[in-house]
């Protein structure tokens, strides 16, 4: 197992890598897009539309981000939609992990339909506008959420005993919890000061860095730590749906790793959230 993962995680990188350091955006858009389509390939499975139905699904959401791409919005969206996406993650995700596993099925399969193909567009575009605004701008908000998940893993083997959400991810501890927040603010006072210290322009600047200057590093911080929580939710969010589908991963795509949506399952909130707290 631990060889597989190795070997698919330096597959990915060796295609991730060059795009993401390209002088264009578009190779690191292309491979975001072929990801997310994917993703929408395991929603669809999950949520009882399997076969050539979970590829047609897919292929739509392909097709919504092409047109999007097209009509030149993949790296200049109106903030109000990062806003919008704000409200509908903190209103919508705590209505869902209120209603527990056993309350997803119970939604229309059109609407959990619709959900996915609106939470997967928004982290293509996301994705798209954060490598937009710079390679340090996107790898800053990627490490809030990497920076989490390690802190969260240590400190809650070390620490975890009072469960955070023990019918959905019994592994998640509140102590994991606040590990991953501890994390998180670490790697933003640390990230912030060596910007700091380097005197990088702002629009070169890390996601810290930029939005201390907006709200200061108070704000940063809290700003941070709010990213840190909604990784959470998106975590438990993506499993609940994998535990009402009766799925261990959301598939077997990346040989080790499960499938597209276990690893990007934590940036769904986190990466258009950033954007909008980025515009304040």
């Amino acid at each position: 197992m631990l060889r597989q993962r190795v070997i698919t995680a330096l597959v990915l990188l060796a295609v991730l890598l060059p795009a993401l350091f390209a002088t264009v955006a578009w190779p690191f858009a292309a491979i975001a897009l072929v990801a997310v389509a994917a993703a929408g390939w395991e929603w669809a499975r999950l949520n009882g539309l399997p076969g050539a139905g979970a590829v047609a699904y897919g292929a739509v959401l392909a097709g919504l981000c092409v047109a999007t791409w097209a009509a030149g919005a993949s790296t200049a969206t109106p903030p109000t939609l990062w806003w919008m996406a704000l409200l509908a993650w903190v209103i919508g995700g705590a209505l869902v992990l209120r209603r527990g596993v056993g309350g997803w099925p119970l939604l229309p399969r059109a609407l959990r339909a619709a959900t996915g193909l609106l939470l997967l567009w928004l982290t293509w575009l996301a994705l798209s506008n954060a490598r937009q605004a710079g390679v340090a701008f996107l790898l800053s908000v990627l490490c809030i959420v990497w920076a989490a998940d390690i802190a969260a893993y240590f400190g809650g083997r070390a620490f975890g005993r009072r469960k955070l959400a023990p019918a959905i991810s019994p592994g998640k501890s509140w102590a994991g919890a606040w590990s991953g927040l501890a994390g998180a603010l670490l790697l933003a006072l640390a990230w912030w000061a060596s910007d700091r210290a380097l005197a990088l322009p702002a629009d070169g600047a890390s996601w810290f860095t930029q939005v201390a200057g907006r709200i200061g590093v108070a704000g940063m911080l809290l700003a941070t730590a709010f990213l840190a929580a909604m990784s959470i939710v998106g975590d438990l969010f993506e499993s609940l749906v994998k535990r009402s589908a009766g799925a261990k991963d959301s598939s077997r795509l990346l040989p080790g790793h499960g499938g597209v949506l276990d690893r990007i399952d934590a940036l769904l909130p986190v990466l258009p959230l950033a954007l909008a707290l980025a515009s304040l």
